[in-house]
Protein backbone atom coordinates (compact mmCIF):
# COMPACT_ATOMS: atom_id res chain seq x y z
CA UNK A 1 0.00 0.00 0.00
CA UNK A 2 1.62 3.21 -1.19
CA UNK A 3 0.01 6.08 0.65
CA UNK A 4 1.24 8.74 -1.75
CA UNK A 5 -0.43 6.96 -4.71
CA UNK A 6 -3.54 6.44 -2.60
CA UNK A 7 -3.61 10.16 -1.76
CA UNK A 8 -3.18 11.06 -5.43
CA UNK A 9 -6.15 8.89 -6.44
CA UNK A 10 -8.21 10.35 -3.57
CA UNK A 11 -7.49 13.94 -4.67
CA UNK A 12 -8.23 13.04 -8.28
CA UNK A 13 -11.62 11.57 -7.33
CA UNK A 14 -12.63 14.64 -5.32
CA UNK A 15 -11.69 16.86 -8.25
CA UNK A 16 -13.81 14.68 -10.56
CA UNK A 17 -16.78 14.98 -8.22
CA UNK A 18 -16.31 18.75 -8.11
CA UNK A 19 -16.34 18.94 -11.90
CA UNK A 20 -19.54 16.88 -12.14
CA UNK A 21 -21.75 19.48 -10.52
CA UNK A 22 -25.03 17.82 -11.46
CA UNK A 23 -24.11 14.56 -9.73
CA UNK A 24 -22.91 16.43 -6.65
CA UNK A 25 -26.15 18.41 -6.56
CA UNK A 26 -28.17 15.17 -6.73
CA UNK A 27 -26.14 13.69 -3.87
CA UNK A 28 -27.01 16.66 -1.69
CA UNK A 29 -30.46 17.48 -3.06
CA UNK A 30 -32.09 14.05 -2.85
CA UNK A 31 -31.48 13.55 0.91
CA UNK A 32 -32.65 17.11 1.63
CA UNK A 33 -35.78 16.57 -0.46
CA UNK A 34 -36.52 13.29 1.33
CA UNK A 35 -36.13 14.93 4.74
CA UNK A 36 -38.50 17.76 3.81
CA UNK A 37 -41.12 15.53 2.21
CA UNK A 38 -41.17 12.84 4.90
CA UNK A 39 -40.77 15.30 7.74
CA UNK A 40 -43.30 17.94 6.74
CA UNK A 41 -45.44 16.85 3.78
CA UNK A 42 -46.35 13.24 4.59
CA UNK A 43 -49.29 12.72 6.92
CA UNK A 44 -51.11 9.40 7.34
CA UNK A 45 -53.89 10.95 9.43
CA UNK A 46 -55.57 13.50 7.14
CA UNK A 47 -57.84 16.06 8.75
CA UNK A 48 -60.09 18.90 7.61
CA UNK A 49 -61.51 16.68 4.88
CA UNK A 50 -64.06 18.46 2.66
CA UNK A 51 -67.69 17.52 3.12
CA UNK A 52 -70.94 18.40 1.35
CA UNK A 53 -73.88 18.74 3.78
CA UNK A 54 -77.53 18.42 2.76
CA UNK A 55 -79.43 19.40 5.91
CA UNK A 56 -83.19 19.29 5.52
CA UNK A 57 -83.84 19.46 9.28
CA UNK A 58 -83.03 22.92 10.67
CA UNK A 59 -83.19 22.04 14.35
CA UNK A 60 -80.75 22.58 17.18
CA UNK A 61 -79.97 18.85 17.14
CA UNK A 62 -78.79 19.00 13.52
CA UNK A 63 -76.69 22.09 14.23
CA UNK A 64 -75.11 20.45 17.27
CA UNK A 65 -74.19 17.34 15.30
CA UNK A 66 -72.67 19.33 12.43
CA UNK A 67 -70.67 21.41 14.92
CA UNK A 68 -69.44 18.22 16.59
CA UNK A 69 -68.25 16.90 13.23
CA UNK A 70 -66.30 20.05 12.49
CA UNK A 71 -64.90 20.30 16.02
CA UNK A 72 -63.48 16.78 15.70
CA UNK A 73 -60.95 18.14 13.20
CA UNK A 74 -61.63 15.45 10.61
CA UNK A 75 -64.51 17.09 8.73
CA UNK A 76 -64.85 20.51 7.11
CA UNK A 77 -68.07 21.51 5.39
CA UNK A 78 -67.13 23.18 2.12
CA UNK A 79 -70.32 22.69 0.13
CA UNK A 80 -74.01 22.99 0.99
CA UNK A 81 -75.84 21.71 -2.10
CA UNK A 82 -79.59 22.00 -2.36
CA UNK A 83 -80.21 18.32 -3.08
CA UNK A 84 -78.72 14.92 -2.44
CA UNK A 85 -78.19 14.42 -6.18
CA UNK A 86 -75.97 17.52 -6.36
CA UNK A 87 -74.01 16.30 -3.34
CA UNK A 88 -73.48 12.89 -4.94
CA UNK A 89 -72.22 14.61 -8.07
CA UNK A 90 -69.62 16.48 -6.03
CA UNK A 91 -68.54 13.21 -4.43
CA UNK A 92 -68.18 11.50 -7.80
CA UNK A 93 -66.08 14.39 -9.13
CA UNK A 94 -63.76 14.16 -6.13
CA UNK A 95 -64.46 17.70 -4.96
CA UNK A 96 -65.55 16.43 -1.52
CA UNK A 97 -64.57 13.42 0.54
CA UNK A 98 -67.90 12.98 2.35
CA UNK A 99 -71.60 13.68 1.88
CA UNK A 100 -73.83 14.20 4.93
CA UNK A 101 -77.61 13.94 4.48
CA UNK A 102 -79.94 14.74 7.39
CA UNK A 103 -83.63 14.01 6.58
CA UNK A 104 -86.39 16.59 7.22
CA UNK A 105 -88.07 14.60 10.01
CA UNK A 106 -84.86 13.92 11.90
CA UNK A 107 -85.56 15.89 15.11
CA UNK A 108 -89.23 14.91 15.31
CA UNK A 109 -88.46 11.20 15.08
CA UNK A 110 -85.60 11.50 17.57
CA UNK A 111 -87.86 13.15 20.15
CA UNK A 112 -90.27 10.24 19.72
CA UNK A 113 -87.45 7.83 20.53
CA UNK A 114 -87.51 6.23 17.09
CA UNK A 115 -83.71 6.59 16.64
CA UNK A 116 -83.75 8.15 13.15
CA UNK A 117 -80.96 7.60 10.65
CA UNK A 118 -78.78 10.06 8.80
CA UNK A 119 -76.56 9.21 5.86
CA UNK A 120 -72.81 9.74 5.64
CA UNK A 121 -71.40 8.72 2.26
CA UNK A 122 -67.62 8.50 1.89
CA UNK A 123 -65.39 8.34 -1.16
CA UNK A 124 -63.60 5.09 -0.36
CA UNK A 125 -61.43 4.89 -3.48
CA UNK A 126 -58.53 5.59 -1.09
CA UNK A 127 -59.40 3.79 2.18
CA UNK A 128 -56.51 5.47 4.02
CA UNK A 129 -57.90 8.95 3.34
CA UNK A 130 -61.20 8.43 5.14
CA UNK A 131 -60.48 5.54 7.50
CA UNK A 132 -59.62 7.53 10.65
CA UNK A 133 -62.45 9.99 10.09
CA UNK A 134 -65.03 7.19 9.85
CA UNK A 135 -63.56 5.50 12.91
CA UNK A 136 -64.15 8.69 14.92
CA UNK A 137 -67.85 8.80 14.05
CA UNK A 138 -68.95 6.51 16.85
CA UNK A 139 -67.55 8.76 19.56
CA UNK A 140 -68.84 11.89 17.83
CA UNK A 141 -72.35 10.47 17.69
CA UNK A 142 -72.43 9.69 21.41
CA UNK A 143 -71.14 13.10 22.49
CA UNK A 144 -72.73 15.37 19.90
CA UNK A 145 -76.10 15.93 21.63
CA UNK A 146 -74.97 15.56 25.25
CA UNK A 147 -75.93 19.18 26.07
CA UNK A 148 -79.20 19.09 24.14
CA UNK A 149 -80.81 15.98 25.63
CA UNK A 150 -81.10 17.14 29.23
CA UNK A 151 -84.03 17.74 31.55
CA UNK A 152 -87.22 16.34 29.98
CA UNK A 153 -85.10 14.80 27.21
CA UNK A 154 -82.72 13.01 29.57
CA UNK A 155 -84.36 9.70 28.70
CA UNK A 156 -82.68 9.94 25.28
CA UNK A 157 -79.28 9.63 26.91
CA UNK A 158 -78.17 6.04 26.72
CA UNK A 159 -75.10 3.98 26.01
CA UNK A 160 -75.55 4.70 22.31
CA UNK A 161 -76.56 7.81 20.40
CA UNK A 162 -80.28 8.63 20.04
CA UNK A 163 -79.83 8.50 16.27
CA UNK A 164 -78.11 6.25 13.76
CA UNK A 165 -75.32 7.16 11.36
CA UNK A 166 -75.47 4.99 8.28
CA UNK A 167 -72.10 4.97 6.57
CA UNK A 168 -71.79 4.17 2.88
CA UNK A 169 -68.30 3.50 1.54
CA UNK A 170 -68.84 4.20 -2.11
CA UNK A 171 -66.76 2.95 -5.03
CA UNK A 172 -64.89 0.56 -2.70
CA UNK A 173 -67.39 -0.80 -0.14
CA UNK A 174 -65.00 -3.39 1.30
CA UNK A 175 -62.16 -0.90 1.68
CA UNK A 176 -59.74 -3.00 -0.38
CA UNK A 177 -56.42 -1.24 -0.82
CA UNK A 178 -55.71 -3.00 -4.10
CA UNK A 179 -58.61 -1.14 -5.72
CA UNK A 180 -56.67 2.04 -5.01
CA UNK A 181 -53.10 0.86 -5.56
CA UNK A 182 -53.36 -1.24 -8.71
CA UNK A 183 -54.95 1.49 -10.91
CA UNK A 184 -52.44 3.95 -9.48
CA UNK A 185 -49.59 1.70 -10.56
CA UNK A 186 -50.47 2.52 -14.16
CA UNK A 187 -49.45 6.12 -13.61
CA UNK A 188 -46.44 5.31 -11.42
CA UNK A 189 -44.96 2.77 -13.83
CA UNK A 190 -45.54 5.00 -16.85
CA UNK A 191 -43.93 7.96 -15.08
CA UNK A 192 -40.82 6.01 -14.19
CA UNK A 193 -40.32 4.14 -17.46
CA UNK A 194 -41.32 6.85 -19.93
CA UNK A 195 -39.13 9.56 -18.39
CA UNK A 196 -36.19 7.19 -17.98
CA UNK A 197 -36.29 5.62 -21.44
CA UNK A 198 -36.59 8.94 -23.26
CA UNK A 199 -33.86 10.66 -21.24
CA UNK A 200 -31.51 7.75 -21.87
CA UNK A 201 -32.27 7.66 -25.59
CA UNK A 202 -30.71 11.04 -26.41
CA UNK A 203 -27.79 10.72 -24.00
CA UNK A 204 -27.04 7.29 -25.48
CA UNK A 205 -26.84 8.92 -28.92
CA UNK A 206 -24.36 11.43 -27.56
CA UNK A 207 -22.18 8.86 -25.77
CA UNK A 208 -22.01 6.50 -28.77
CA UNK A 209 -21.14 9.31 -31.16
CA UNK A 210 -24.20 8.82 -33.36
CA UNK A 211 -25.44 12.32 -32.51
CA UNK A 212 -23.09 13.74 -35.18
CA UNK A 213 -24.84 11.69 -37.85
CA UNK A 214 -28.23 12.85 -36.58
CA UNK A 215 -27.14 16.49 -36.56
CA UNK A 216 -25.83 16.16 -40.12
CA UNK A 217 -29.33 15.41 -41.37
CA UNK A 218 -31.83 18.21 -42.17
CA UNK A 219 -34.18 17.20 -39.35
CA UNK A 220 -35.63 19.91 -37.12
CA UNK A 221 -35.78 19.80 -33.31
CA UNK A 222 -39.53 19.13 -33.46
CA UNK A 223 -39.01 16.21 -35.84
CA UNK A 224 -36.33 14.73 -33.61
CA UNK A 225 -38.49 15.10 -30.53
CA UNK A 226 -41.64 13.59 -32.04
CA UNK A 227 -39.66 10.83 -33.71
CA UNK A 228 -38.06 9.88 -30.42
CA UNK A 229 -41.32 10.07 -28.48
CA UNK A 230 -43.69 8.21 -30.81
CA UNK A 231 -42.29 4.66 -30.34
CA UNK A 232 -42.47 4.95 -26.57
CA UNK A 233 -46.15 5.89 -26.70
CA UNK A 234 -46.79 2.45 -28.20
CA UNK A 235 -44.59 0.85 -25.51
CA UNK A 236 -46.59 2.72 -22.86
CA UNK A 237 -49.84 1.29 -24.19
CA UNK A 238 -48.37 -2.22 -24.04
CA UNK A 239 -47.51 -1.64 -20.38
CA UNK A 240 -51.04 -0.40 -19.66
CA UNK A 241 -52.60 -3.45 -21.33
CA UNK A 242 -50.46 -5.76 -19.21
CA UNK A 243 -51.35 -3.91 -15.99
CA UNK A 244 -55.08 -3.78 -16.75
CA UNK A 245 -55.15 -7.46 -17.65
CA UNK A 246 -53.42 -8.38 -14.38
CA UNK A 247 -55.68 -6.01 -12.45
CA UNK A 248 -58.76 -7.73 -13.77
CA UNK A 249 -57.64 -11.36 -13.71
CA UNK A 250 -55.43 -11.41 -10.62
CA UNK A 251 -56.81 -8.64 -8.38
CA UNK A 252 -60.42 -8.43 -9.60
CA UNK A 253 -60.28 -4.63 -9.82
CA UNK A 254 -63.60 -3.26 -11.14
CA UNK A 255 -63.55 -1.40 -14.44
CA UNK A 256 -66.78 0.55 -14.44
CA UNK A 257 -65.93 3.33 -16.89
CA UNK A 258 -64.91 3.54 -20.53
CA UNK A 259 -61.53 2.09 -21.44
CA UNK A 260 -61.63 4.15 -24.64
CA UNK A 261 -61.80 7.33 -22.56
CA UNK A 262 -58.90 6.06 -20.47
CA UNK A 263 -56.86 5.41 -23.61
CA UNK A 264 -57.43 9.00 -24.75
CA UNK A 265 -56.22 10.33 -21.41
CA UNK A 266 -53.21 8.02 -21.62
CA UNK A 267 -52.00 9.71 -24.81
CA UNK A 268 -51.73 13.06 -23.06
CA UNK A 269 -50.17 11.61 -19.90
CA UNK A 270 -47.57 9.51 -21.72
CA UNK A 271 -46.63 12.42 -23.98
CA UNK A 272 -46.20 14.68 -20.94
CA UNK A 273 -43.75 12.26 -19.31
CA UNK A 274 -41.87 11.70 -22.55
CA UNK A 275 -41.47 15.46 -22.93
CA UNK A 276 -39.95 15.57 -19.45
CA UNK A 277 -37.54 12.78 -20.39
CA UNK A 278 -36.54 14.60 -23.56
CA UNK A 279 -35.88 17.74 -21.51
CA UNK A 280 -33.66 15.78 -19.12
CA UNK A 281 -31.73 14.37 -22.08
CA UNK A 282 -30.83 17.93 -23.12
CA UNK A 283 -29.50 18.65 -19.63
CA UNK A 284 -27.64 15.42 -18.82
CA UNK A 285 -24.19 14.85 -20.24
CA UNK A 286 -24.26 11.07 -19.78
CA UNK A 287 -26.65 8.26 -18.93
CA UNK A 288 -25.78 8.37 -15.22
CA UNK A 289 -26.90 11.98 -14.97
CA UNK A 290 -30.06 11.13 -16.93
CA UNK A 291 -30.87 8.41 -14.38
CA UNK A 292 -30.25 10.84 -11.52
CA UNK A 293 -32.56 13.47 -13.00
CA UNK A 294 -35.24 10.82 -13.54
CA UNK A 295 -35.08 9.81 -9.89
CA UNK A 296 -35.19 13.45 -8.80
CA UNK A 297 -38.46 13.88 -10.74
CA UNK A 298 -39.93 10.50 -9.84
CA UNK A 299 -39.50 10.77 -6.06
CA UNK A 300 -41.74 13.83 -5.49
CA UNK A 301 -44.19 12.53 -8.09
CA UNK A 302 -44.67 9.32 -6.15
CA UNK A 303 -44.82 10.96 -2.70
CA UNK A 304 -46.89 14.07 -3.47
CA UNK A 305 -49.37 12.69 -5.98
CA UNK A 306 -51.56 10.77 -3.55
CA UNK A 307 -50.30 7.34 -4.60
CA UNK A 308 -48.60 6.35 -1.35
CA UNK A 309 -50.14 8.82 1.11
CA UNK A 310 -53.51 10.65 1.21
CA UNK A 311 -53.28 13.79 -0.89
CA UNK A 312 -55.60 15.82 1.35
CA UNK A 313 -53.48 14.94 4.37
CA UNK A 314 -50.57 17.02 3.12
CA UNK A 315 -50.08 20.72 3.98
CA UNK A 316 -51.18 23.30 1.44
CA UNK A 317 -47.68 24.00 0.11
CA UNK A 318 -47.18 20.29 -0.60
CA UNK A 319 -50.59 20.05 -2.27
CA UNK A 320 -49.64 23.03 -4.45
CA UNK A 321 -46.51 21.22 -5.62
CA UNK A 322 -48.51 18.05 -6.14
CA UNK A 323 -51.02 19.87 -8.33
CA UNK A 324 -48.16 20.77 -10.68
CA UNK A 325 -47.25 17.12 -11.27
CA UNK A 326 -49.02 15.19 -14.05
CA UNK A 327 -49.15 12.00 -11.97
CA UNK A 328 -51.45 13.67 -9.41
CA UNK A 329 -54.08 14.42 -12.01
CA UNK A 330 -53.71 11.12 -13.83
CA UNK A 331 -54.31 9.16 -10.62
CA UNK A 332 -57.63 10.97 -10.22
CA UNK A 333 -58.51 10.24 -13.83
CA UNK A 334 -57.67 6.53 -13.82
CA UNK A 335 -59.33 5.89 -10.45
CA UNK A 336 -62.35 7.94 -11.47
CA UNK A 337 -62.82 6.04 -14.74
CA UNK A 338 -62.20 2.55 -13.39
CA UNK A 339 -63.88 2.81 -9.98
CA UNK A 340 -66.48 5.57 -10.42
CA UNK A 341 -67.30 5.30 -14.11
CA UNK A 342 -66.41 8.96 -14.72
CA UNK A 343 -67.27 10.43 -18.12
CA UNK A 344 -65.37 13.05 -20.12
CA UNK A 345 -66.83 16.13 -18.34
CA UNK A 346 -65.72 14.70 -14.99
CA UNK A 347 -62.07 14.19 -16.03
CA UNK A 348 -61.59 17.42 -17.99
CA UNK A 349 -60.60 19.40 -14.83
CA UNK A 350 -57.67 16.99 -14.40
CA UNK A 351 -56.95 16.41 -18.08
CA UNK A 352 -56.15 19.98 -19.09
CA UNK A 353 -53.40 20.46 -16.43
CA UNK A 354 -51.62 17.40 -17.87
CA UNK A 355 -51.91 18.89 -21.36
CA UNK A 356 -50.55 22.22 -20.12
CA UNK A 357 -47.63 20.46 -18.43
CA UNK A 358 -46.91 18.57 -21.67
CA UNK A 359 -46.90 21.83 -23.63
CA UNK A 360 -44.54 23.58 -21.22
CA UNK A 361 -42.14 20.62 -21.02
CA UNK A 362 -42.14 20.30 -24.81
CA UNK A 363 -41.34 23.97 -25.34
CA UNK A 364 -38.48 23.81 -22.82
CA UNK A 365 -37.09 20.69 -24.52
CA UNK A 366 -37.21 22.28 -27.95
CA UNK A 367 -35.51 25.46 -26.74
CA UNK A 368 -32.70 23.49 -25.09
CA UNK A 369 -32.13 21.21 -28.03
CA UNK A 370 -28.88 21.88 -29.85
CA UNK A 371 -28.47 21.29 -33.54
CA UNK A 372 -24.71 21.54 -33.18
CA UNK A 373 -22.49 19.79 -30.67
CA UNK A 374 -20.89 21.89 -27.96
Amino acid sequence: MNWSRFLAILIKEFRQIRRDRLTFAMMVGVPVMQLILFGYAINTDPRQLPMAAVIADRSEFSRSFVSALENSGYFRITERPSSEADANRLLAQGRVQFVLVIPPDFSRRMLRGERPAMLLAADATDPAASGNALAALDGIGRRALARDVTGPLAHLQATKAPFEIRVQRRYNPEGLSRYNIVPGLIGVILTMTMVMMTSLAMTRERERGTMENLLATPVTPLEVMTGKIAPYIAIGYVQVIVILTAARLLFDVPMVGSLLLLSLALVVFIAANLAVGFTFSTIAKNQLQAMQLTFFFFLPSMLLSGFMFPFRGMPEWAQLIGEMLPLTHFLRIVRGILLKGSALPAIVPDLWPIGLFMLIAGVVALRRYRQTLD
